[in-house]
């Protein structure tokens, strides 16, 4: 079996003494594509920079490549490359900025057509960009700029934070398929934080879900939050916008976040029991896993997003689309709280 390329171990980060993020162990295997989801402030940025190396942590081990290393290690200081969410250009021309990191490291021959390529990959052509001053630029050119200064270095490891979140459509697909081809035909490993997880959905090897700075799932549960309210009758929960019993065993605090793993009447085992919770919700939005080749629906019941997956073998897969109406059901005891 191949070695993970990160390996990490009991790590615990924290700022002014209130810890954001605690993972007991992840690894991610060279070429992957791993995808970070969940709510602002669950942690996907600070592991980024973590995985990034700009900051130490706190506590516990990141090994790369076999080696633990530290932040701005030599040895891994351009084979990991991070994009943030909000990238920086250096004031000065889109040429040089893209070049910025092959001249670092004494890595210029062929400069120009590296840099020109490297455009190319995020949409951009060299001889309309190369001298541009970077305040020139629209917010989605930036990112894609920004993208291309990494791109040009043919990292091992790229991490982009929310790299679509605030760019128009077309750099967004721009964006989303040079980081695709960077993993295809380099073996880049990619790990990225988005909302837009029906894109990461289709690439995604593999996701994790995080909230409150911990791993609380797969990435296809539903996260409810509170608060939760008494229903009558011993029941603990909330209504729907169209008043749909949302029932929930007793939360451990009014504010607790339930993770719910719903599944679509009808499908295989689904003999319904006194613990099963029925409900029924307008599909929005389809995206099919990569990983499984299955589709994952979100379904809205009443003002509520849950998400169900559906098996690609399953009945009523093929015949589901945006706008359908779909009854799904979830067990009380198989809820978890967070």
């Amino acid at each position: 079996m191949t070695s993970p390329i990160f390996d990490i171990a009991s790590l615990r980060h924290a700022y002014a003494g209130k810890t954001v993020l605690e993972i007991p162990h992840f690894s991610i295997q060279p070429g992957a594509v791993i995808g970070l989801i969940g709510p602002n402030g669950s942690g996907k940025s600070t592991l980024l920079k973590l995985l990034g190396l700009i900051e130490k942590p706190t506590a516990g081990e990141i090994r790369f490549c076999g080696r633990t290393v530290e932040p701005f290690s030599p040895e891994a200081r351009f084979a990991i490359t991070l994009v943030p969410q909000e990238p920086f250009l250096m004031k000065r021309s889109i040429f040089d900025n893209v070049a910025y990191g092959l001249r670092l490291r004494g890595d210029d021959k062929h400069l120009a057509d590296r840099v020109h390529e490297a455009l190319a990959l995020v949409g951009l052509p060299g001889e309309d960009f190369v001298r541009r001053p970077w305040y020139a630029l629209s917010g989605g050119e930036t990112q894609r700029v920004a993208l291309a200064a990494r791109l040009a270095l043919r990292p091992k490891v790229l991490l982009l934070d929310e790299p679509t979140a605030s760019v128009d459509a077309a750099s967004a697909q721009r964006i989303k398929e040079a980081s695709v081809r960077a993993c295809r035909e380099w073996g880049t490993t990619l790990v990225a934080a988005s909302h837009d997880w029906p894109w990461l959905l289709e690439i995604c090897d593999d996701m994790v879900h995080l909230f409150r700075g911990k791993f609380s799932g797969a990435g296809r549960e539903t996260l409810l939050f509170g608060p939760w309210q008494a229903l009558g009758a011993g029941k603990w929960g909330k209504l729907t916008a169209d008043r749909q019993q949302v029932v929930v065993p007793a939360p451990p605090s009014p504010e607790a976040a339930a993770v719910i793993e719903a599944m679509p009447v009808g499908g295989a085992g689904s003999d319904l029991t006194g613990e099963d919770i029925v409900l029924t919700g307008t599909v929005s939005r389809l995206s099919l896993e990569k990983k499984t080749g299955g589709v994952v629906a979100t379904l809205l019941v009443g003002d509520l997003p849950f998400t169900v997956r559906l098996a690609p073998d399953q009945d009523n897969a093929r015949t589901i689309f945006p706008g359908n109406t779909l009854c799904i059901r979830y067990r009380i005891d198989r809820i978890r709280w967070l």
